[in-house]
């Protein structure tokens, strides 16, 4: 068996390592649009946060009203 020159290493190494580099380009092709995806969701989620916050403020207000009434009901009935 006849052992590879040194040019011929050098293109089987080539070779080898292209077809890595297009492996990696492949595998990360995608993140840019994924980064952009992950912004809008952190955005939204944002947004999400910021309404529940809100909407728990209005409930416990409610609670807190709901509350009061029955108790001045529960006055008015024992009057």
């Amino acid at each position: 068996m006849q052992s590879l020159s040194e040019e011929e290493k050098k293109q089987v190494l080539g070779s080898v390592l292209a077809d890595q580099l297009s492996a990696i380009q492949e595998a990360v092709k995608d993140v840019p649009e994924i980064k952009t995806k992950l912004d809008n969701m952190e955005r939204i989620l944002s947004d999400v946060g910021s309404d529940v916050r809100v909407a728990k403020a209005a409930i416990t207000d409610l609670s807190h009203q709901v509350n009061e009434h029955e108790r001045e009901i529960a006055r008015l009935q024992s009057i």
